[in-house]
């Protein structure tokens, strides 16, 4: 495992290696780049080859809402989606609301 940093080369003598991410330092969303050159026995340093990963959000929001148990017959009433996130690293920007009628 290995914790890129951008500009930073990390040597491996294996020919694997893992990203390391974490919740408090993920890598942003969008396209990035990553780098290898090889080396062979006899010193000889390949051309780089890259490859472009794109970090995608992929986890749908979770809504959470809010409203009274109970309200007087014929009175407004406020409901509330403000504690409505995602996890994926998005940002809630609707909320779409729907009268469904009687409970049965």
């Amino acid at each position: 495992m290995a914790d890129f940093v951008p500009g930073v080369e990390i040597s491996t003598e294996a020919p694997t290696i893992e990203v390391t991410v974490s919740p408090d330092r993920p890598l942003p969303l969008g396209r990035q780049l990553f780098r290898l050159v090889v080396v062979d026995s006899a010193g000889n340093i390949s051309k780089p080859d890259q490859v472009e990963v794109i970090i995608a959000d992929q986890d749908a929001p979770t809504a959470v809402l809010r409203g009274p148990k109970v309200t007087p017959f014929g009175q407004s009433f406020g409901m509330d989606g403000s504690a409505s996130f995602d996890a994926g690293g998005g940002k809630v920007v609707k909320w779409i609301w729907t009268y469904l009628g009687p409970a049965t």
